[in-house]
């Protein structure tokens, strides 16, 4: 059954099926073409009569991921200039406002979609949440640095969509008024920037880091990527420059530039910069409740399908150590901690740890409404309250308003396939209900009460703002998601990410 929705710009025709209400390909901007190009997006042109809103719309320009990871993480491509657009998926029956949840999606801020199947919206919807996905320019069209265009294009482009969840998901049976932006991986790094952000202040009022902390270069740092383009093709870094160069060559030399790097390993890429206007060069903390975490073996994505990890010996473990100048304490606690492991799986413990668990812990510390709670150098936390049940109370603020809080998480179900563990990915067709599509990270016989508990969390976040464990304070309590079994834990781990400090 059809549907029709109005927007500011014009009415949408999607469709109710099994009781859910979809709309795809809506674009938010105009599309980043012709004079749009490098850009800050533009306005959408109204559009008279209704327009149809059944199919996904064109994605963002960019090169499959290399093999083998080409195997385990599918790309959608999808021709069209309109690639700013943006997907809803709601409760197909009129009632109260819902919660709405913005998908922000990952990719080295390079690759990556929102019409994966794997981040389809229906299992939010049947549980009440509206799930709204978006596309934002990748690569050097949003994120190359140029002297004669604005930084940061796809973080800006982020902010045009939620600008327009704010001016119309109502129309959509959302409440603009419980928005909970979520993303993995560089969609988590964009969410922390937005986090700081003035130009996203009041567009969302809750939001979930999944697998990404807060990380941004300078402009000069950031700008090597574009200028090395330019030295190959020979034209001037500038957008001016870049504009007069065949798109399909420019796709072709990012990829063979940047196409090979990963987090783990680095090398060249594209990043958020800072640009003193919609990142600022020093922050506060952000004021919104978090939902923070990662998965327990991130590294495995990268390691595992190329055979990395049988590859690491002691010396390329000793020469990595080295490059990023890791402290000899810091590498012998890991060693002393899983004395039988490979060295490719001790660099993998140390690279996760460094990149991503370290980095959270340490946002969520400074949150606390008395850092001095928190000091992750104290093992014993000495000034926790010692009265059975944990920390002291944390005082509301004045007007009678509760501090934010923040929660945090670790995936710990390790997939059989290709034995990649509890790598980075894996838990997304967890979180949406939808493991029939995440197949290829987790296997055919991934555990669906698992898939129920961690849904249910994120709905619970949305809705309320309280996944179901205890907020982070002293005690530093960590939900672990594995199967069987979830349970909260204090501190895991702790000596090791003390010993980084």
């Amino acid at each position: 059954m059809d549907i029709i929705a109005t927007t500011l710009q014009g009415k949408v025709r999607g469709r109710v099926e099994e009781g859910i209400a979809s709309y795809r390909g809506i674009p938010y901007a105009a599309a980043p073409f012709g004079g749009h190009r490098f850009r800050a997006p533009a306005p959408v042109e109204p559009w008279d009569g209704i327009r149809d809103a059944l199919e996904f719309g064109p994605t963002a320009p960019q090169r499959p991921y290399r093999p083998p990871l080409d195997r385990l993480i599918p790309d959608v491509d999808i021709p069209g200039e309109e690639c700013l657009n943006l997907n809803v998926w709601a409760p197909g029956t009129a009632g109260e406002p819902r919660p709405v949840l913005v998908w922000i999606h990952g990719g080295s801020l390079r690759n990556g979609s929102a019409a994966l199947p794997l981040y389809d919206g229906r299992a939010f919807a049947r549980d009440g949440v509206v799930l709204v996905s978006i596309n934002y320019r990748l690569g050097v069209e949003g994120f190359g640095v140029f002297p004669d265009a604005p930084d940061n294009r796809g973080l800006l482009d982020q902010i045009a969509a939620l600008t327009w969840v704010r001016d119309n998901i109502a129309g959509f049976g959302g409440d603009p008024g419980r928005v909970t932006v979520c993303g993995e991986s560089a969609g988590a790094i964009s969410i922390a920037a937005l986090l700081t952000s003035p130009r996203a202040a009041g567009l969302f009022h809750r939001a979930i880091l999944q697998s990404g902390p807060p990380h941004t270069v300078t402009r000069d740092k950031g700008a090597r990527t574009v200028r090395a383009m330019a030295k190959a093709l020979r034209v001037p870094a500038t957008a001016e420059g870049f504009a007069g160069v065949d798109h399909v060559r420019l796709l072709d030399l990012q990829d063979e530039l940047v196409g090979g790097a990963d987090p783990v390993g680095g090398g060249p890429g594209f990043h958020i910069v800072v640009d003193d206007d919609v990142v600022p060069a020093d922050p506060p903390p952000p004021s919104v409740d978090l939902l923070l975490g990662c998965n327990r073996e991130e590294y495995r994505l990268w390691f595992v399908p190329n055979g990395a990890l049988d590859r690491v010996n002691r010396l390329t473990l000793r020469l990595a150590l080295l490059k990023f100048r890791v402290p000899g304490r810091v590498a012998r606690l890991y060693r002393a901690g899983r004395p039988d492991a490979k060295p490719g799986v001790i660099l993998g413990e140390m690279a996760t740890d460094l990149l991503l668990r370290g980095p959270l812990n340490r946002l969520a510390d400074s949150r606390l409404a008395d850092p001095r709670l928190a000091d992750p150098r104290s093992g014993d936390f000495r000034l926790a309250d010692s009265r059975p049940g944990g920390s002291r109370p944390v005082d509301p603020l004045p007007g009678g308003s509760r501090p934010a809080r923040t929660y945090l998480y670790e995936f710990a179900w390790r997939s059989p396939v290709l034995g990649l563990g509890a790598c980075h990915a894996l838990e997304i067709g967890f979180v949406f209900d939808n493991l029939r599509h995440g197949e290829a990270l987790a296997g055919p016989d991934a555990p669906q009460p698992l898939a129920d508990v961690m849904h249910r969390a994120w709905i619970g976040f949305a809705t309320s703002g309280d996944p179901g464990w205890t907020a982070w304070d002293a005690r530093r309590p960590v939900r672990v998601f594995d199967h069987p079994g979830t349970s909260t834990v204090l501190a895991p781990r702790q000596e090791e990410l003390r010993a980084w400090l």
